[in-house]
């Protein structure tokens, strides 16, 4: 049910990074970064304009990463960003004033927060309360802004998607090569369990299909799944042009002190629509995939990780 991703020098590697090498210089690759959310993990400061590594930004090494590609393969790949209404303006500033060129800009959606009893939350002012209702948002917002359409006309056909803070889900030929090669419209890349918990890979009705963590029942052992689901995946330009009737998943937060209740959806869930391939990618050294940063604890334990990360694909 897995595909494992070959290493350098293994069977089938050569291949796979030679179809992918091939697809960024057709300019047939695009790259989606996920930079919206609430910014509340790091006291409100924007995660994607935070500095990461010896001063630079996650959003500045993400797309210098995807820009050395570019010029080592002679190829293009443009790239979008989701914001949501907290993110937009100070990264759309950030990336004007750190010359980070010209990325695709658009919004995922806003909702209300809801109190515990249905009624609508406010905050100590009076005021409704907003937030990002989650990733799920991707398909719709992306086509409802018009970068869908961008993409298509500059001849796209497959895309990445990956979260701005995990700096190990860079473009790499290898991958988008497996993801052509097997030819589903969806490869999602899921790593080895080292104590995670949340979504992973598992036969609903028979049908592998990524369940996030919420909706697995609480007497499953998800230790039975030995990986997770890193929020890594390439589409098909086609398969992010249509609605899929994705969860919406009942979450509470913690809102000044509060319960407050948000539902939300993943576009991950687009795998029970979708044939897809589930794709082991190497979570550690300097090929891993999943350095993810949630706090600023995990960002200071993974300094010399990052480090030795970046050092080794700098191109």
């Amino acid at each position: 049910d897995l595909t494992l991703l070959p290493d350098p020098g293994d069977a089938g590697y050569g291949e796979a990074h030679a179809a992918g090498v091939d697809a960024v210089r057709r300019g047939e690759v695009a790259q989606i970064v996920l930079a919206g959310g609430m910014a509340t993990r790091f006291g409100g400061v924007v995660k994607a304009a935070l500095p990461a590594v010896d001063g630079r930004s996650f959003l500045e090494i993400k797309l210098s990463q995807t820009r050395a590609l570019e010029k080592h393969l002679s190829g293009e790949i443009p790239v979008a960003l989701m914001t949501s209404f907290a993110t937009d303006d100070a990264i759309r500033a950030h990336v004007a004033e750190h010359g980070l060129g010209d990325p695709f800009v658009f919004n995922q959606f806003v909702s209300l927060r809801l109190e515990t009893d249905g009624e609508l939350f406010r905050d100590d002012t009076g005021r409704p309360s907003l937030y990002a209702p989650g990733h799920g948002d991707l398909f719709q917002a992306l086509r409802r802004s018009g970068v869908l359409a961008l993409l298509r006309e500059r001849g796209v056909r497959v895309v990445t998607v990956s979260n701005v803070d995990n700096l190990g889900a860079r473009v790499e030929p290898a991958v988008i090569g497996m993801h052509l090669l097997l030819g589903r419209p969806l490869t999602c890349e899921v790593a080895r369990k080292e104590g995670d918990m949340g979504g992973a890979p598992v036969r609903v009705d028979g049908r592998l299909l990524l369940l996030e963590g919420p909706r697995f029942p609480k007497e499953f052992d998800q230790e039975l799944v030995p990986v997770f689901n890193t929020n890594t995946a390439l589409f098909d330009l086609d398969a992010l042009d249509r609605d899929y009737d994705l969860t919406w998943m009942y979450v509470e937060k913690d809102a000044g002190g509060r319960p407050a209740v948000q539902v939300e959806r993943v576009y991950h869930e687009a795998s029970a629509f979708l044939p897809t391939t589930y794709l082991e990618v190497p979570r550690r050294g300097v090929s891993g995939r999943f350095f993810p940063i949630k706090t600023p604890d995990d960002l200071e334990r993974a300094q010399d990780d990052l480090r030795d990360l970046l050092a080794a694909s700098s191109i």
